[in-house]
């Protein structure tokens, strides 16, 4: 089911070009209340399962993931980051790059984007 936050600027959630597939940055909205996850840990899931969301739209799969990229507010937070990632990828992992920036929209603790093959 394709359940994606509204873009909250004039922006597309993803767009396709060629064989790839390229999310926009997914922040950790609840499509449901349109609101923040309270948690570092539930604000990373939910950016993981908006991208989810997004794939599943196009008959993609998480697997399908080539490269994502992820803004932290606090880079402390990179453990938890590799063990979520974990639960949501499967070898062979996709590239990921990951670093730490002042602020995020809508104080968000965490931003994710990521690239998929198309089938």
């Amino acid at each position: 089911m394709y359940n994606v936050p509204q873009a909250i600027g004039p922006y597309s959630p993803y767009r396709k070009a060629g064989s790839l597939l390229f999310t926009s940055g997914q922040l950790p909205i609840n499509p449901e209340t349109n609101e923040l996850e309270d948690t570092f840990t539930e604000q990373c899931k939910r950016s993981l399962m908006n991208i989810q969301s997004i794939l599943e739209k196009e008959n993609l799969k998480m697997k399908d993931i080539i490269k994502t990229t992820v803004l932290l507010k606090d880079l402390s937070n990179f453990d938890e980051v590799n063990r979520l990632f974990a639960e949501f990828f499967e070898e062979p992992y996709p590239t990921r790059t990951a670093f730490e920036v002042s602020k995020l929209p809508k104080n968000a603790m965490i931003e994710i984007e990521a690239i998929a093959v198309l089938k």
